[in-house]
Formats: structure tokens, C-alpha cells, sequence
């Protein structure tokens, strides 16, 4: 593929959508359905505990209830998280570093400019792709009284990195070994570059030009220590909007009738972000609302930070490890003090301890502008791998600081918002129950439940639809499908990172790739394809007994069938991603 498909008008002119709008009536209607769907969830789960079950498979029944309750539990963590847009007041950007630090240390710092770093940190990245970061970088606007430097941290030992820097007239910060990896070359460069404020962002981040003059305003506020703006991939696959396809296919007729759906679920673009790359709900939803809790957390890329704020926790956990070590001499000479955390999730590791740092209360904020445009995975091999590093990392910190949880620091909001981000991985597990009951029950005709009856579907149906109702208003105007159904199709990822963390094999980091890959790469679905057969398999064989009179219950038929498909359609956009071929 060409590396520099991005300059192309298709990619290159498109803009980010605006921030979903605050609207008083849609979060007090969130509330509301939130609410009601917490409510019918306990009555439904009381009622599948107490009364549903079906006593002659409790193999069956008690795994699947369990399961449920599991789900709900998320379903609890979502509707606290949702709960409501609570934005950082926007100030206008400070001209002097007395106009960012504590009241006792203004005069010190009276009338002195502020030095703001932007770093790039590169591996293994094309350095032509990075000249491009560089260039945008060079665009940012400042006010007069700031010092702005653009620093390539370069692990690469690439001649031609290092030429390209030269002609970019960039610096480099070189450093021996690549200790820590991205974290260890933002910890070495803030000791030789010694910035005021740093900004971290990818080989392939082009930032816009007025990124600072539009965040380095909630610095006025002594006690925020990060701004994460949202990331946004400029190279998503487009897709086509539903009416023109069904038009195509039912003429008139499926053109009204798809404007006529997307009046209620919203805008359906068929064939777009084929790998659910889209961060909108991440950082526009998810992130965003927990400005609400202070527990927004930063996610590298296209963050800025305040070094104080980073010397001075790293300092205080130096001190916390070196005093927890069997041989403290060794630990002081061995020990680095990591400004941004060692982790293969280095990002999240340092948001919770700077949350969690006592002495001073310190603040995030997630801004909810795009002020940047960057590139996402486009084959699945880059895409599993960089989503296997997510979900391993996440996993790896809750077991590495779940002591955290109970000791002082975080606030139970914070704690709540930190653990909601683990749990969402936990569904894998939970998810291989739900996967595998409409299977057995079609072969084997044995219900989970003791009865398809009506009074299962008065205590189901309610929770179901308030429990969708709620989240298509939380997320109006952003596109959840995708994620929704990934979700459910990423599950041996996520179980493999469980796996590996549980036997304590090492998650590595790994640089995303900024080009696609070409090859076949079905070999990495061959659970899902195998589920999609076992599915077919099953109804067929559901269907047989049914036609020739076997199975005389045609509710548990139906429902079964019925789940099957939704499970097979999800699992199938996984398939989908596999044999996508990008075109650049």
C-alpha cells in the first residue's frame, strides 16, 4: 500500500464530527430509563433466581443465571458512568507561568514564559510518515510568552529517522537501551528537555494548530495535572448511508423505509469503520461523562500534561517501592523514578496513581473537541494484536494494584470508574455461557428455564427494552452498533490476555503498525467461523426435530433461533474484518 494514503483528498479532507450535544431533557430521560432499566433488571433477576430456573438441568440453568447477573452488573457500572455531561469549564490560555501554579508559588514564577514540549516518541515508524507529525506540529499556535519545542524521543537507531529529523531541524533525544519503551523515553526526555507542560502524541498525530490555545486554559485550575483530548482516525472506512442501499435493492419503497428507521436509531452508514476503530463513544460517551467522577483517564496520545504534577507522584511511588523492597540499597540504584509509568498500559497505570496521590488533589479533564487527526489499524492481524495489548495490559495493572482499591486515595467514584474499565472485559468470560446456551438448547432440547411462559417474557422483555432505550439516548447521534457487536466478537482476545496474565507471561508492548498488512487472515476468526457453523449446524438440526415433531415447543424454538442469529451477525463483523482488503 502506498504509506502516505492519508494525503489523499478522500482522507485528507474529511473533519471530525462536533461533540454530542448536552441536552437537558436527553440526560434527564437517561436518568430516568437509567434508572427504570436498574430497577426491572433486580425484579428479572430475582425472578430467574427464584422462580425460572429449571430444576432438572441446574448444570444449565445456575451458569447462564449466573452469567446474567454478571452482565447486569456492567449494565449497573454503565448507567453511573452515563450518568451525566459534566464539563470542565473552558478559560482562556494563561500567558504567564504565575497564571498555572499554586497561589504560594506566583511570585516565584511572576512573569515567567511557559515551556511547552511536544514529544514524539518513535520506534519502528516510517520516517516519512513521521516528517508529516513533525510539519503539523510546527503548526501549533502559541501566545507570544510561550516557549513551544517539538522533540523526537527516537528508539528507532534508524540513520534515516535521524536524517529526516535533521532536515525537519527537529532534536532528537537519544538514549541508551529502550528501557520502559514509550514511557521510558518520555521519563528520560523530561529530564533533558524540562518542559513546563508536555504534549505526547504519536508517529502519526497531526495535530491541529490550535490545540494549546484551546486546552492549555484548564491549566489556570492549579490542580489539573492532565487534558486528554479525544483521538480520531481520519482513514476510517466510509461506508454508504442506508437508503441509498436499500434504495438500490427495494427502489423507492427501501429508501423511505430506511429514512424512516434511521429516524429512530439515528444515522446508519453501511460498510463504515469495518474495524470498529471509530473512538467516538470512547472518548465522546465513556471518557467524557466521567469528568463527572474526576476519573476521565488519560490514554497517551494527543494528551497534555503538567510535569509537576508527573515528577511528583513518580517521586512518591520511588519511595513507596523502594520502602516495599526486601533490599532497599539495590532498589535506590536500581529503580527509576517513572514519570509515566513501565506498563504495557502506561497510560492508565499513571492516571491512577496521580488520582490516587493524597498530598494534593489532583484533577483530569476531557476535553471534548478533536484536536488532532491520527491513523487506525487496517488489517486484523495489527488491529487483534493492538486490542489483545489493551485488554492484557488493563488486566495485568488491576492485578498488579488491586490492593489500591481498598486503600485511601481514589475516591469510591474514581474506584467505581477505574473497576468499570476491567469488568467491561470480564464480559468474555461471562459471554462464552450466553454464546453456547441457544447451542445447547437446540441440540438437546433442555431449557435453562423452566418454561418459555409469558411470565418469563413480562419479567425479560421490559429490561430488555428500557435496557436499549437508555443507551441509544445516552449515545443519540453516535454510532454503537459496531462497538456493540465487537464487543461480543473480540471474546478470545480477551480471554487469551486473561489467560496470559493469569500465568503470568509478560504482555508486551507493541507499536501499532501504520500500514495494512496484506494476506488472508481468516486463521485469526476460526472461533468465530466455527461458532457461526456450530450455530447453522444447530438450527438446522432444531428445525428437523421441530418439522418432524420431536420439539412441540415453539416459543423455546423461536427465542433460540432468534438469539442465534443475533449472536451469528456479531460474530460475523469480526469475519467481515478479516477479509477486508484496505485500498490505499
Amino acid at each position: 500500500m502506498n504509506e502516505l494514503y492519508f494525503l489523499e483528498p478522500e482522507y485528507e479532507n474529511r473533519v471530525p464530527e462536533p461533540p454530542q450535544p448536552h441536552s437537558k431533557i436527553n440526560e434527564m430521560l437517561f436518568q430516568f430509563t437509567g434508572v427504570v432499566t436498574i430497577m426491572l433488571g433486580i425484579w428479572y433477576l430475582w425472578y430467574r433466581w427464584t422462580e425460572s430456573l429449571n430444576q432438572d438441568a441446574l448444570w444449565f440453568a445456575i451458569p447462564l443465571a449466573f452469567a446474567e447477573t454478571m452482565m447486569f452488573i456492567g449494565t449497573i457500572l454503565v448507567v453511573i458512568n452515563f450518568w451525566r455531561i459534566n464539563d470542565t469549564p473552558k478559560k482562556s490560555p494563561p500567558e504567564f507561568m504565575d497564571e498555572v501554579v499554586e497561589p504560594k508559588l506566583k511570585t516565584y514564577y511572576k512573569d515567567r514564559p511557559i515551556k511547552i514540549d511536544i514529544y514524539i516518541p518513535v520506534f519502528n515508524e516510517s520516517p516519512e510518515l513521521v516528517r508529516h507529525t513533525i510539519r503539523a506540529a510546527k503548526k501549533v499556535k502559541g501566545l507570544p510568552n510561550w516557549k513551544i519545542g517539538i522533540y523526537l524521543l527516537d528508539d528507532s537507531g534508524n540513520e534515516e529517522m535521524a536524517k529526516m529529523a535533521a532536515e525537519e531541524g527537529i532534536p532528537q533525544v537519544l538514549r541508551e537501551g529502550s528501557k520502559g519503551r514509550k514511557a521510558g523515553a518520555i521519563t528520560y526526555a523530561m529530564d533533558q528537555t524540562g518542559g513546563d507542560f508536555i504534549v505526547i502524541i504519536d508517529s502519526d498525530t497531526r495535530l491541529f494548530p490550535n490545540i494549546l490555545l484551546n486546552t492549555m486554559g484548564y491549566f489556570r485550575d492549579d490542580s489539573v495535572a492532565w487534558v486528554q483530548t479525544p483521538q480520531w482516525f481520519c482513514d476510517l472506512t466510509k461506508g454508504e448511508p442506508l437508503e441509498e442501499v436499500w434504495q438500490r435493492r427495494l427502489g423507492n419503497f427501501g429508501r423511505n423505509a430506511a429514512l424512516l428507521l434511521q429516524k429512530a436509531v439515528g444515522k446508519i452508514q453501511v460498510g463504515y469503520d469495518v474495524f470498529a476503530n471509530d473512538p467516538s463513544m470512547f472518548f465522546g460517551v465513556i471518557q467524557r461523562r466521567r469528568n463527572n467522577y474526576n476519573a476521565s483517564f488519560c490514554c497517551g496520545a494527543t494528551s497534555i500534561h503538567r510535569t509537576s504534577a508527573l515528577r511528583r507522584v513518580a517521586m512518591a511511588r520511588w519511595v513507596e517501592r523502594v520502602l516495599e523492597a526486601e533490599d532497599r540499597n539495590k532498589a535506590i540504584q536500581e529503580l527509576d523514578v517513572e514519570y509515566i509509568c513501565y506498563h504495557t498500559s502506561e497510560d492508565i497505570y499513571t492516571s491512577i496513581l496521580v488520582h490516587a496521590y493524597q498530598p494534593k488533589r489532583y484533577k483530569s479533564v476531557l476535553h471534548p473537541e478533536v484536536e488532532s487527526k491520527m491513523l487506525s489499524p487496517l488489517d486484523l492481524i495489527t488491529w487483534s494484536t493492538q486490542r489483545f495489548r489493551y485488554a492484557g495490559g488493563t488486566i495485568d495493572l488491576i492485578k498488579k494494584e488491586f490492593k489500591r482499591f481498598f486503600k485511601p486515595g481514589l475516591t469510591i467514584w474514581q474506584k467505581l470508574m477505574y473497576f468499570s474499565t476491567f469488568w467491561s472485559y470480564t464480559g468474555a468470560i461471562w459471554l462464552v455461557i450466553l454464546l453456547f446456551a441457544p447451542i445447547i438448547y437446540m441440540f438437546t432440547n433442555i431449557a435453562p428455564v423452566q418454561s418459555y411462559s409469558m411470565d418469563f417474557f413480562i419479567h425479560l422483555i421490559p429490561f430488555l427494552f428500557f435496557n436499549q432505550l437508555a443507551l441509544m439516548i445516552a449515545t443519540w447521534g453516535i454510532n454503537s452498533n459496531r462497538g456493540g457487536q465487537f464487543f461480543i466478537a473480540i471474546f478470545p482476545i480477551v480471554l487469551k490476555a486473561f489467560w496470559d496474565v493469569a500465568r503470568g507471561k509478560p504482555i508486551k508492548f507493541v507499536v501499532t503498525s501504520k500500514s495494512a498488512k496484506s494476506g488472508n487472515f481468516l486463521s485469526l476468526v476460526k472461533i468465530q467461523l466455527g461458532l457461526i457453523a456450530l450455530y447453522i449446524i444447530a438450527i438446522a438440526y432444531a428445525t428437523a426435530m421441530y418439522i418432524t415433531g420431536d420439539r412441540i415447543f415453539l416459543t423455546g424454538y423461536v427465542v433460540n433461533i432468534l438469539w442465534s442469529i443475533f449472536n451469528m451477525i456479531s460474530l460475523w463483523a469480526i469475519v467481515q474484518a478479516a477479509l477486508y482488503k484496505f485500498e490505499g
